[in-house]
């Protein structure tokens, strides 16, 4: 909802500075204009992507707006899952949290983490090639190889978006050019007319750069920063699991994954054992 309220405070604060300056809000009422910018705009990139980028374009840019990104919160559930997955282990062996890791829907070890899909998914994967092979050795670089996968298919869409943003000034000014054509077919119309559609012309540029600077420019860089902070938490869960499965006692590895926590949302120790103990 910040998004939301980021847009408001654009819009608003354009539209006020021109009712302050008593500015004929009909003339910026030109359906036209917009129709040539946004439509060729969409064109461009839709011409430009794939169905897969795409998907993941419309995806990211709908969870900008109403998703969410992880709070201290989220990471305070995290440790706690972690912590009672590294304690089991400690007491009855790797073997004991195959069930666990199969379904953690209904695994008591995940209860406060199990919504978070992706991150089960990534704990489950990792300790299925340990269940499995019974080797250590890979188990950081698979963890980096997928978060590092992860990340770059969250930034396709954010530079999608990007892009776009960044074709509509130019398609602000060619909806002005054919604004200008216009005008000049009407050149023997009296002043009052040719204002119109100069002022018209005009609102193309205008829209152009206002959707750019002000709408889908700030949508990319809020899907960069999401997907930034969504690999912290992937960060956090490969330096707890590494420090685990290189023999490191439960709440030390707990603490290798706190401490790669950005300091915006870690938890302080005392945070963190009071969490764990609950």
């Amino acid at each position: 909802m910040i998004a939301v309220a980021g847009l408001i405070i654009v819009f608003a604060s354009v539209l006020g500075g021109f009712a302050m300056v008593n500015g004929p809000f009909a003339m910026l009422l030109q359906p036209a204009e917009l129709i040539i910018i946004f439509g060729a705009a969409m064109g461009a990139f839709i011409t430009s992507g794939t169905a897969c980028s795409l998907k993941l374009s419309l995806k990211g840019a709908g969870h900008a707006y109403f998703g969410k990104t992880p709070s201290k919160a989220d990471y305070l559930e995290l440790l706690s899952a972690l912590y009672a997955l590294f304690a089991k282990i400690n007491r009855e062996g790797v073997i004991s949290v195959e069930k666990d890791i199969e379904d953690p829907a209904s695994s008591p070890l995940f209860r406060g983490l199990a919504k978070n899909k992706s991150a089960c998914l990534f704990i489950g994967d990792t300790f299925r090639v340990y269940l499995t092979t019974g080797s250590i050795g890979e188990l950081d670089h698979l963890m980096s190889v997928d978060m590092e996968i992860m990340h770059e298919e969250e930034m396709v869409g954010a530079h999608n978006v990007a892009h776009m943003a960044d074709s509509l000034p130019g398609m602000g000014i060619v909806a002005c050019v054919m604004g200008v054509v216009v005008t000049m077919g009407a050149i023997n119309e009296p002043p009052e007319v040719l204002g119109h559609h100069i002022g018209a012309a005009l609102v193309g540029t205008f829209l152009g750069i206002l959707l750019c600077y002000g709408v889908f420019g700030p949508i990319a860089a809020k899907m960069e920063n999401q997907a930034r902070e969504q690999n912290f938490f992937f960060q956090s869960i490969r330096e707890a699991i590494g420090a685990a499965m290189r023999g490191s006692s439960p709440i030390i590895a707990l603490e290798y994954g706190r401490r790669s926590i950005p300091m915006s949302f870690r938890p302080s120790f005392l945070e963190m054992e009071q969490k764990v103990k609950g």
